[in-house]
C-alpha cells in the first residue's frame, strides 16, 4: 500500500499561511507567493498538492481563484481545492481555474441530497471534506461543531457516490502533535470508499502508523506545517509513503 502525500497550501490574504487548529487569528505567514511555494513542493517530489483558500472558508465562497489559478500554472501536478465551495457555480468556477479535485464541506453536511448530486455530475473530481473533533462532524471553517458523527458522514457519503474522503482531525491540525490514526482507521472502516488523512501528520512515523493500519482504502495524507516548520521533509514524507510493508 502507498500513500500519496500532498503538501498543503493554506491561503489566506494572497499568502501562504498556516493556522493553528483552524483558528484564523492564529495564522503564521510562511510565503508571499503561493505560486512558488507550489513549485517548491512539486520540485521536493510532490505529485499532488492540497489548497485551501482559508478567507473563502470564512466568507462562505471562493475568495484566491486567481491566485489558485496561478498555483495550478506553476506546478502542473493535480491540484486539490476546498474552502467555500458552497455553490454549483463556485465549484464551475474552481474547475475553470485548472482545480482537479473540488473539495465539498459545510454544504455536504448541511444539504444532504447535495453529495449524491455533485457526485453523479463531477464524478471522481467530487471529494468531501470532513472535518471532525472529538468524532463530532465541524463546519463554517470549524466554527460550528455539529452532533453529527464523523463515522455516519463518511458512511452517508460514500453510500452517495462520493469517490474520496478527506478526513480532518481539527483538534490536532497544525499542531504538530501526531496523527490520530484510531480516528482515521474507523474513517476508512466506515466509509470504504478513498480516504485522505489530514490533521497532526508530523513526521515519517506518522505516515507509518498510517501504512500500518492496513487500510486498502487509505489513499494519502495531507501535510501542513510539519513541511514549514521543518519537522520533516518532503523527500523523508514520500519515502516513508512509499517503503514497503514491514519496513
Amino acid at each position: 500500500m502507498r500513500l500519496t502525500i500532498l503538501p498543503a497550501i493554506d491561503l489566506k490574504g494572497g499568502r501562504c499561511v498556516r493556522l493553528r487548529q483552524g483558528r484564523a487569528d492564529e495564522a503564521t505567514v510562511y510565503g508571499g507567493d503561493p505560486a512558488e511555494m507550489a513549485r517548491h513542493w512539486v520540485e521536493q517530489g510532490a505529485t499532488w498538492l492540497h489548497v485551501v483558500d482559508l478567507d473563502g472558508a470564512f466568507a462562505g465562497r471562493p475568495v484566491h481563484l486567481p491566485v489558485v489559478r496561478r498555483i495550478v500554472e506553476a506546478a502542473g501536478v493535480p491540484v486539490e481545492l476546498g474552502g467555500g465551495l458552497r455553490t454549483d457555480a463556485d465549484l464551475d468556477a474552481a474547475l475553470e481555474a485548472g482545480v482537479a479535485r473540488l473539495i465539498l464541506g459545510t454544504r455536504a453536511c448541511a444539504e444532504p441530497g447535495a453529495a449524491e448530486r455533485l457526485a453523479g455530475r463531477y464524478g471522481d473530481r467530487l471529494a468531501v471534506g470532513i472535518d471532525a473533533r472529538d468524532g463530532r462532524v465541524q463546519v463554517r471553517g470549524w466554527t460550528e461543531t455539529t452532533g453529527v458523527r464523523t463515522a455516519d458522514l463518511a458512511r452517508r457519503m460514500a453510500e452517495a457516490g462520493v469517490a474520496t474522503l478527506i478526513v480532518t482531525d481539527t483538534a490536532r491540525d497544525g499542531m504538530l502533535e501526531g496523527v490520530n490514526a484510531a480516528a482515521m482507521a474507523e474513517a476508512c472502516d466506515a466509509a470504504g470508499c478513498a480516504v485522505i488523512a489530514s490533521g497532526g501528520v508530523s513526521t515519517a512515523s506518522d505516515v507509518a502508523a498510517l501504512r500500518a493500519l492496513g487500510r486498502s482504502n487509505l489513499a494519502g495524507a495531507i501535510v501542513g506545517r510539519a513541511l514549514y516548520e521543518r519537522t520533516a521533509t518532503l523527500p523523508e514524507l514520500l519515502r516513508a509513503a512509499e517503503a514497503p510493508e514491514g519496513a
